[in-house]
């Protein structure tokens, strides 16, 4: 699938669903946000009312799916139950497991990683973190469970939680526009 898209579906987490849009726009990323619903309005854990740039039916007429690369991302922020919604839609699913497996990469925060992205194949060896508590289900997978803030083990970048945010959106800028890139947006933050 080519292009960046961050997935939205209700119960959503703030911060790590904007946060993490707002450092691709700072990067120069092209970012598209999708609901996986029929309507763009989405209704996030805290009860914020957004609307994403497409619906789901909208994505599936318009996303290209031949000549993915490693630069083109499926992003999956958490919340609860936003992860569980995201996952619960097999379509979704089954587009990510495509995707992943023609080279190109995802990124998952809080939840998403254990909720979302242990449907991918061939995750075993992989080195990821997630939300406090939600690892069994990685380990399970064969997964390398670790307690950094962000982990990165090839096309896949992984977040603990909200207060990783900003530097999970940064590794994703990294990896599509280069170091150089997400150090620049990361100083124009004053971090």
């Amino acid at each position: 699938m080519k292009g960046v898209y961050v997935f939205f579906a209700d119960g959503f987490e703030e911060t790590e669903a904007l946060t993490t849009v707002d450092m691709l726009i700072r990067g120069g990323v092209d970012v598209k946000t999708v609901s996986v619903h029929d309507s763009n309005s989405v209704m996030s854990a805290h009860r914020i009312h957004i609307m994403t740039e497409l619906d789901f039916n909208e994505f599936l007429d318009t996303v290209q799916l031949e000549g993915t690369t490693d630069k083109d991302f499926m992003v999956f922020p958490g919340g609860i139950p936003g992860a569980t919604n995201l996952a619960d839609n097999k379509m979704l699913m089954d587009l990510m497991v495509k995707h992943y497996l023609e080279g190109g990469s995802v990124a998952a925060i809080c939840a998403s990683p254990s909720v979302v992205l242990s449907h991918l194949p061939g995750i075993e060896g992989k080195a990821m973190t997630c939300y406090d508590g939600f690892e069994p289900a990685l380990i399970e997978k064969g997964v390398k469970y670790s307690k950094d803030g962000v982990v990165t083990d090839g096309r896949i970048i992984t977040g603990r939680g909200a207060g990783h945010t900003v530097a999970f959106g940064l590794a994703i800028v990294s990896s599509i526009m280069g170091q150089a890139t997400a150090d620049t947006v990361a100083k124009s933050i004053m971090l």
